[in-house]
């Protein structure tokens, strides 16, 4: 009896871990899973929609809806935009601009810094943007198109002009059945695509993996990121994603005006001067820092954490140099840190030609 027992569950575990390769069948169409990447240490709960499955056909119109500058609804060069005009790889999908904001069709720039797209399929709790308040990349998605310092249109527009274009209705059948195009479904193809974007081969992951040595002054950046000298790894030291997920007042002021931080979204006065923690993944790309991007360098970061703590009421209780004006590193101790922090730069995902543009993508206009 307990042999057959036995067989029984081995053939409904291999009976389950079948179907879990086997087509997605929605609406009586099918589709291709798409395989995810595995890496070692990572999380395994995965921030993955019930009604929007990973599958190659949807990841594929993403990434073309992605680099498509008609997506805003426009034909002419010198007004389209899409997600990668704010979203470059070769800066860890950040903005290449000097402020390290956006700016949209209208020319209007951003009010915040643009966070990278990187590892967002293990976000599990609302906290996409800056403040919080979407639930989902779905949500990210649909909200690009009315702001003004984005797109700048509307959903009606926006579908119209994809329909017009006639490499689309096709695509959307072969990723949802039919050659219906909605916002709906742009903006699940987009976020799948989106999901994709996983960064886990730097220097640094490969130290964790046990696969390469740092140098000393990156063992020395290391040791004072984990400990509580630095005081890093209390907001950015889970290893895979580099961020806690939460929402902290950092010390950067003292007044808040509570119109863009975590206090516009919950009405909480705890909340003044909250903003999200965003993932030091290919930090040392990027050209600004923090939410408005005051600090143009990781140096600048660096000083600010070390010497440059500003008081107030609403500072976060991990904070706790604050009284001191911050963690008060040496030269050498920050010239220790910033080479740590440059291992966290991942080549391989920012030269990676699955998340480029297509190359048979032709939009009339220059890239």
């Amino acid at each position: 009896m307990r042999k057959i027992s036995y067989l029984l569950f081995i053939f409904l575990l291999v009976l389950f871990s079948c179907k879990r390769d086997e087509p997605i069948v929605i609406d009586d169409h099918v589709t291709t899973p798409f395989k995810l990447p595995n890496p070692r240490y990572f999380p395994t709960e995965l921030n993955i929609p019930a009604d929007n499955p990973m599958t190659v056909e949807g990841v594929k119109l993403g990434r073309y809806l992605y680099y498509d500058g008609r997506l805003n609804g426009r034909f002419h060069c010198d007004s389209m935009q899409s997600c990668y005009s704010c979203h470059q790889q070769e800066r860890g999908f950040v903005s290449k601009n000097s402020s390290g904001k956006g700016i949209g069709v209208k020319g209007i720039i951003s009010p915040h810094t643009v966070m990278p797209h990187v590892n967002l399929v293990y976000r599990s709790e609302p906290t996409f943007a800056w403040a919080g308040g979407l639930a989902t990349l779905e949500d990210v998605v649909k909200i690009v198109f009315s702001l003004d310092f984005e797109f700048a249109t509307t959903h009606e527009i926006a579908v119209e002009t994809i329909n017009s274009i006639s490499i689309y209705p096709p695509m959307f059948k072969d990723a949802f059945g039919t050659e219906e195009i909605t916002i709906d479904r742009i903006a699940k193809a987009i976020a799948q695509f989106v999901r994709t974007m996983i960064s886990y081969n730097s220097r640094f992951d490969q130290f964790v993996r046990h696969e390469i040595n740092l140098t000393p002054a990156e063992i020395r950046g290391y040791e004072l990121f984990m400990s509580e000298k630095a005081d890093c790894f209390h907001c950015h030291g889970e290893p895979a994603l580099l961020t806690g997920s939460l929402f902290m007042n950092n010390a950067k002021d003292s007044l808040f005006a509570g119109d863009d931080d975590r206090f516009s979204v919950t009405g909480d006065p705890a909340d003044y001067g909250k903003y999200f923690t965003p993932s030091l993944r290919n930090v040392a790309l990027r050209n600004a820092f923090m939410h408005d991007g005051r600090f143009k360098s990781l140096e600048e970061v660096i000083d600010h954490y070390s010497h440059g703590l500003v008081n107030s009421p609403y500072v976060d209780p991990l904070m706790k140099y604050v009284a001191f004006g911050g963690t008060q590193l040496t030269e050498s101790e920050k010239a220790d840190l910033l080479a740590f922090l440059n291992t966290f730069t991942d080549d391989q995902f920012i030269n990676n030609p699955d998340f480029s543009k297509p190359p048979d993508l032709k939009t009339g206009c220059p890239d």
